[in-house]
């Protein structure tokens, strides 16, 4: 019968081979998901394309010389990645010269390799093999991490940034432009994990609503470039998107690698819908991101630079509104001043207006002459009278009555006389009322005439030079206005193709 072990005996066991098989090596990679959390400790990974490996580099041993090749003063501090140093050894450590362990040499500040290091660093890492039991991973407790130079694959970066720069992939001319929140959107990216989540939350939360297709695809491993390749090439086929947008949470260089790849590079740049990037974190750029029309630093501020705060739009549509009514508003009145303006004007040159003054100076002329009338006659009276009392006085009765018959023959053709000069003014205020009723410009239109207006110039038609074929006219009759048109060639009186002299 087997026999059966606990976890932590296993666990110890497989410890006790592992340092025992590898008690100091040296190991070659690339520092990726580089750490440094308040204790002082570095946490990092040391990888190549075939492998990974942790790496916990405790702060007492950051820059101190050692007596030989073995492990730090403090054993203990192997036992787990996350366990903090003593006080005491923390001190030392501060106070310590720091050496480097294979020269002797005392170390200046800026030469602190624990202080520079870097993600995609490649480095030389000396240490000893251990388990972390608290989570049953082996990794490299650090003694020493010396730089060994650019990594490969951040000089293939290097290598194909320049390539691409000279093919003219990364011009600012050849950039699209990308329209302002578009309403169909090709994600291409992983569907599963918090990304995608992410994005579609924000996307439902801004804009004025947007219909967005996935297409996809791995972000990560050797088939990924040709799938993310193949998704630019299938989108931009349908031409259904307004914009591509590629995203992918962060990662390492390695993991990113997808996006610094040639076969994606080219896809995006012979794309005829414009492309926005945006893959990892912050500080992450890829090759993907110089060639994109836009990068933006994460998957999430893709989402919120696409599209504006839905909240933000309402408050921006209010303030429109409000604008509108005061512009309106503003311009009825502007409107009304120039309406009230205008009747006025069409109210004093109005023709009805013009024959009511007309009758009225004639009713006031009428009045004068009526009122100089009878002021004559009276002046006429009296000075008769006074004539025969004069001769009453002077002539005897038969003289006087004999003037009386004179006067009363006098005051007779006087009467006749005003009586005629009443009929003349009679005579002469009739035909001035016949000429004011002849300036009326609606007494012809009674009498079957017609106002023709040209509504090319605005003026009323007097001759047929003032008209060309195709003048549009209005005619105006007593009762309303008739539209019509000039057809054909107009000369000699005769209006109209066809037409007849009148």
């Amino acid at each position: 019968m087997s026999h059966i072990v606990s976890v932590t005996d296993l666990t110890q066991a497989l410890k006790d081979v592992l340092e025992a098989e590898f008690p100091f090596v040296w190991v070659r990679g690339q520092v990726t998901n580089l750490a440094r959390p308040a204790s002082g400790h570095v946490y990092f990974t040391l990888s190549d394309p075939g492998a990974a490996l942790s790496v916990v580099w405790f702060k007492n041993s950051q820059g101190r010389g050692t007596k030989g090749t073995g492990g730090p003063e403090n054993s203990s501090s192997t036992e787990s990645a996350g366990s903090a140093d003593s006080a005491d050894s923390a001190d030392r450590a501060e106070r310590a010269e720091r050496i480097d362990p294979l020269t002797g040499e005392v170390l200046e500040p800026g030469r602190d390799v624990a202080a520079s290091l870097t993600d995609g660093q490649e480095v030389l890492v000396a240490g000893r093999v251990t388990v972390y039991a608290a989570r049953g991973a082996y990794q490299l407790v650090a003694e020493l991490v010396q730089p060994s130079g650019v990594s490969d694959l951040a000089l293939a970066f290097e290598a194909l940034k320049r390539t691409l720069e000279g093919k003219g992939y990364f011009d600012e001319a050849r950039k699209k432009p990308i329209p302002p929140s578009p309403a169909r959107v090709a994600l291409i990216t992983s569907p599963q994990g918090a990304v995608v989540r992410d994005f579609l939350r924000l996307a439902a939360e801004r804009g004025t609503g947007v219909q967005i297709r996935i297409f996809p695809t791995l972000v990560q491993g050797i088939a990924a470039p040709a799938q993310i390749a193949a998704a630019l090439d299938a989108v931009n086929a349908e031409g259904w998107a307004d914009v591509i947008v590629l995203i992918r949470g962060g990662g390492s260089l390695e993991d990113l690698w997808a996006f610094n790849t040639e076969a994606v590079a080219e896809a995006m740049f012979r794309s005829r819908l414009p492309v926005v990037t945006g893959v990892g974190h912050e500080p992450d750029v890829t090759i993907a991101d110089f060639v994109a029309d836009r990068r933006f630093s994460t998957p999430s501020a893709v989402a919120s630079g696409l599209w504006p705060l839905r909240a933000d739009l309402m408050q921006a549509v209010d303030g429109l509104e409000a604008d509108l009514g005061r512009a309106f508003q503003a311009f009825m009145e502007r409107k009304g001043a120039q309406l009230s303006e205008l009747r006025r004007g069409l109210s004093w040159l109005s023709p009805v207006k013009r024959l009511t003054r007309l009758d009225e100076a004639w009713r006031e002329a009428s009045q004068r002459l009526a009122t100089a009338g009878g002021r004559m006659l009276d002046a006429r009276r009296e000075r008769l009278a006074a004539s025969v009392r004069g001769l009453s006085r002077a002539f005897g009765v038969a003289d006087v009555e004999a003037r009386r018959a004179q006067v009363q023959a006098l005051t007779e053709r006087a009467n006749l006389a005003a009586a005629v000069a009443l009929t003349r003014a009679e005579g002469r205020v009739q035909v001035l009322a016949a000429r004011l009723a002849g300036l009326d410009p609606e007494g012809p239109l009674v009498r079957g005439y017609s106002l023709v207006r040209i509504e090319r110039t605005g003026r009323f038609l007097r001759s047929t030079a003032d008209v060309a074929p195709g003048d549009c006219l209005g005619v105006r009759t007593a009762d309303g206005e008739v539209a019509a048109v000039v057809a054909g060639e107009v000369a000699d009186g005769v209006a109209g193709q066809g037409g007849r002299k009148p």
